[in-house]
């Protein structure tokens, strides 16, 4: 089956998520993806372990499809080696501040001296501009400084998401920005830089209460799960769980008023519109959860579902894994990866074309699984491989 970017070459430096994961969206649509990796492995290798290795769960998911040189990145020899590497790439990926960039070699400037052509995608925390560009950060700094931290948990405690979304959005972003450049430079010929950051993320997902508050002043704080903008927008227990219910918009309060037999809140004056709804949400989420206090996860999802009410269970990560809808849906490919006891689910690309799809070919690679078989491609003869590891470059 032809490949989006059969032909293309991505040098992946990244590190974590965002870097790593831009790189096997690449890799799903076709292109050589090579991981360059720290001699003994880099940190995020060993990220929530499973495997005997200590490999992690996020680094099998997010470098799935790739290849792997184990290399000295700081030597003499070790830039040479990337220096070969970039002339055969046509997108280099890198996740690290912009002064760690430049002391490695790996700026922009850099690398377009080398190569005019190159497109360079870099995740950060915050960014090349401004004056906290060379600080580093993780995906919950950025939800915190977005204020969606703030909004989310009590009033007495604020909570973060345990689920790093920020990473993984930029993530998107960046392989958006590098889909983008290599279209580009079909017509000028030329590369650029692909610059994102996990700040940037985070305040896009946050747009709509920045601009409210700034609109508005409205000085919002937490409600828990509740939503303010509308309701019944919350998650309820059932008998044997908690499910998630959001009726936003006329048309679906009208039918949910029906559903729960109180016709009369069409008429309240507290409940005209989302914004009212949101503002006297905890008597219409008293309402659902008296609803749903008698019924089980099935009987409260077959009602909603008749009613055409937006709801789902809440699902532990196991149960999402053993959901048989879930599964018919083709999303996990389980592969085996050396040191684990069975297969593991790799989720997949989160966008889909009819013709050409995405498709995870190949496990994530074992340290240095391809270094040789990378060397040889950019010139190096047995001798010369013999003799950077000799040297422990490789």
């Amino acid at each position: 089956m032809s490949q989006v970017l059969e032909g293309i070459r991505v040098l992946d430096f990244g590190r974590f998520i965002a870097g790593p994961f831009c790189a096997a969206m690449l890799a799903d649509f076709g292109a050589d993806v090579i991981r360059v990796d720290k001699l003994g492995g880099s940190e995020d290798r060993f990220v929530t372990p499973i495997t005997d290795g200590g490999e992690g769960a996020y680094f099998l998911q997010v470098n799935r499809n790739k290849r792997s040189i184990a290399l000295d990145i700081d030597s003499t020899e070790g830039r040479e080696v990337v220096r070969r590497l970039v002339q055969t790439a046509d997108v280099v990926v890198v996740n690290m501040p912009p002064m760690t960039l430049k002391k490695l070699g790996l700026d922009y400037d850099t690398l377009s001296s080398m190569d005019p052509t190159i497109i360079m995608v870099a995740a950060s925390a915050f960014g090349e501009l401004g004056s906290d560009s060379h600080r580093v950060g993780f995906d919950g700094v950025a939800q915190a400084m977005s204020g969606a931290v703030y909004l989310s948990g009590t009033e007495e405690q604020p909570a973060k998401s345990m689920v790093p979304f920020v990473d993984f959005s930029t993530a998107l972003a960046c392989a958006m920005g590098a889909f983008a450049a290599l279209l580009e430079r079909k017509s000028s010929g030329r590369g650029q830089k692909v610059d994102a950051s996990l700040l940037r993320t985070a305040l896009n997902v946050a747009s709509g209460c920045l601009i409210e508050e700034h609109a508005l002043k409205l000085g919002r704080r937490a409600t828990g799960n509740r939503s303010q903008i509308a309701a019944p927008s919350d998650i309820f227990l059932v008998t044997d769980g908690w499910i998630i219910v959001q009726a936003i918009g006329q048309p679906l309060f009208k039918r949910w008023t029906k559903l729960v037999g109180r016709p009369d809140m069409l008429d309240d004056p507290r409940f005209t519109n989302d914004i009212l709804r949101g503002k006297n949400g905890e008597e219409i989420s008293g309402v659902m959860s008296s609803w749903c206090a008698t019924r089980t996860t099935a009987e409260a999802m077959a009602a909603l579902e008749s009613a055409k009410i937006p709801a789902g269970p809440v699902f532990s990560p196991a149960q999402a894994l053993k959901d048989e809808a879930m599964q018919a849906r083709g999303l996990f490919r389980m592969m085996d990866y050396p040191g684990l006891q069975e297969p593991i689910p790799v989720i997949a690309s989160p966008a889909n074309l009819s013709r050409t799809p995405p498709q995870i070919r190949v496990r994530a690679p074992v340290l240095g699984e391809h270094t040789e078989q990378i060397l040889a491609e950019v010139g190096y003869n047995r001798e010369a491989i013999a003799g950077l590891r000799a040297g422990g470059i490789i």
